[in-house]
């Protein structure tokens, strides 16, 4: 349940320079919780240099968050109806800061892991709260420039993340990516609550789906940990992974059986009944899992092979998300004038197209060789996101709309941190196979290892040499087969969207809870 659609607006609302200050404190709110998915993806070589981990260990700091929040997100209109909106918004917003202390206190990444699992649960329910209490406290003809606020700030907070994460990381040590959440979590849940608790509502004592929602962490955990653990166990040939591939489709199939019987699902499945809404998730799912793997591969290839530190591999990744926000005003334009379906169809095309212009890349290539196909992928990523969440929500009744923008928001955090797994462990693999393949046609004349002799190299040193050289190779191969399987994904959710039937009503995209 999305919360934002139970709205009472009785309340005087906020004016003046009061307004726009518990404006900011929410948009900040909202801001951290985005920047957190992202901070960490150009700090994973740093993190598991730090922790004695290997780089896919690593990359369980970002599943581990999404995972959680995309957990707690369903939860969150059970719980702003249960104890209050505010209270919850205020109580998750320090719990926030208190498990990013932890966060950067980590000495093992198992502790860390388990912070960021903390982190996650609370930093789930202050995204839709944010738009929540900014939609309550805003008078009804201001809802539209509260709604850009919120919305500018899920555009904008992706692109901060790798700059400001990169910077760290070089400047002074992963734990201050963590660190600098804390004083702004606790100032702004202490302002929040002093400024909106006039603004709480009549409390609700609904019930909870207890048991789906232990089937729900019970399946979502199990498929997380096999496609975690599945490189390091070398997959079905481990009993552990059978066992939790098991937990997961017995979990899976439970949950499913349960949600549909129950009279208060925690995920309402029913509105999977209407194709337009089936087909825009199917879509928003593929495309962002593409698009959120491929960004959390690009900041690795980067730092560990091409030579790259953590901040400016930040500022390579990060261009897409400015020309992100550059175009989603004329998205917003578009989006009432042109079929919802064709600006889906370019944009993802677009992402697609672009994503296979990328398997030509070369470990010559310099910075703006790799920035420029990135800033392009930034165009775009509205014209895909914006009109699929509208389509998906005009597409059920409207007394469904909460329970559909919840399940979005969950299935695409979830694909998000599914994805990470499936494409790192690829690429881990391909880098093995082509390393082997490579081996057996390098050099065959031993022209090259002549060639290091004569000049005066060592033995050792030489083949140390020629598998550097081919290591090398080894991984731009995989980096380019990832991105053509990625751009081929791009295209099948392009053409997906076309077994949509054209939305009879128009929804907000804001109301989708990005």
């Amino acid at each position: 349940m999305n919360p934002s659609t139970t709205l009472h607006h009785g309340d005087a609302p906020l004016t003046g320079a009061m307004l726009w200050s518990a404006a900011i404190i929410l948009a900040i709110a909202n801001f951290i919780a985005v920047l957190d998915m992202t901070i960490a993806n150009v700090s994973v070589p740093s993190i598991s240099g730090a922790l004695g981990a290997t780089t896919s260990q690593g990359t369980w700091v970002i599943t581990s968050y999404s995972v959680a929040e995309a957990i707690t997100v369903p939860l969150t209109g059970w719980l702003a109806a249960r104890f209050g909106a505010v209270r919850v918004f205020a109580i998750a917003m320090a719990m926030f800061g208190v498990c990013s202390a932890i966060c950067g206190l980590s000495t093992s990444l198992g502790m860390l892991v388990f912070a960021r699992i903390c982190q996650g649960f609370a930093g789930g329910p202050l995204m839709p709260l944010s738009q929540t209490l900014l939609l309550r406290i805003f008078p009804k003809e201001k809802a539209t420039a509260a709604l850009t606020i919120w919305s500018m700030t899920t555009l904008v907070a992706p692109v901060v993340g790798p700059i400001l994460g990169g910077y760290l990381c070089d400047n002074y040590s992963w734990p201050w990516i963590f660190y600098i959440n804390v004083p702004i979590a606790a100032s702004c849940a202490f302002i929040a609550w002093k400024m909106l608790k006039r603004y709480e509502q009549p409390l609700l004592k609904n019930p909870i789906d207890r048991i789906g929602l232990i089937l729900l962490v019970v399946w979502v955990a199990s498929l997380q940990l096999m496609l975690d653990e599945g490189k390091e166990l070398d997959w079905f040939s481990s009993p552990a992974i059978i066992a939790l591939a098991v937990i997961a489709i017995i979990g899976f199939a439970a949950f499913l059986i349960w949600e549909l019987h129950e009279e208060h699902p925690i995920v309402d499945l029913r509105v999977f009944r209407h194709r337009g809404f089936s087909v825009s998730v199917l879509t928003i799912s593929l495309a962002f899992a593409a698009f959120f793997g491929i960004n959390v591969l690009t900041p690795q290839w980067l730092q560990t092979y091409m030579g790259y530190t953590a901040t400016t591999a930040g500022m390579a990744t990060a261009w897409s998300g400015v020309f992100a926000v550059l175009a989603a005003p004329i998205v917003a334009i578009l989006s009432s004038k042109v079929d919802l379906r064709r600006l889906v169809f370019g944009g993802v095309m677009w992402l697609g197209l672009v994503t296979l212009l990328r398997t030509i890349a070369t470990t010559d290539m310099g910075f703006w060789d790799v920035s420029l196909p990135i800033m392009l992928m930034g165009i775009g990523m509205p014209f895909f996101f914006i009109p699929t969440t509208s389509l998906a929500l005009a597409s059920v009744d409207e007394g469904e709309t909460a329970s559909a923008a919840g399940l979005m928001n969950f299935l695409r955090t979830l694909s998000g941190a599914f994805a990470t797994s499936l494409i790192t462990t690829l690429w881990d693999d391909q880098i093995t196979r082509n390393h082997a393949e490579l081996v057996g046609l390098s050099d065959s004349d031993q022209s090259v290892r002549a060639l290091l002799e004569n000049s005066g190299m060592a033995a050792d040193a030489v083949l140390q040499s020629i598998d550097r050289l081919i290591n090398g190779q080894a991984v731009m191969l995989a980096t380019n087969q990832i991105m053509a399987a990625v751009g081929i994904a791009f295209v099948v959710a392009a053409s997906v969207i076309w077994l949509a039937p054209k939305p009879t009503r128009v929804v907000d995209a804001a109301a989708g809870g990005h």
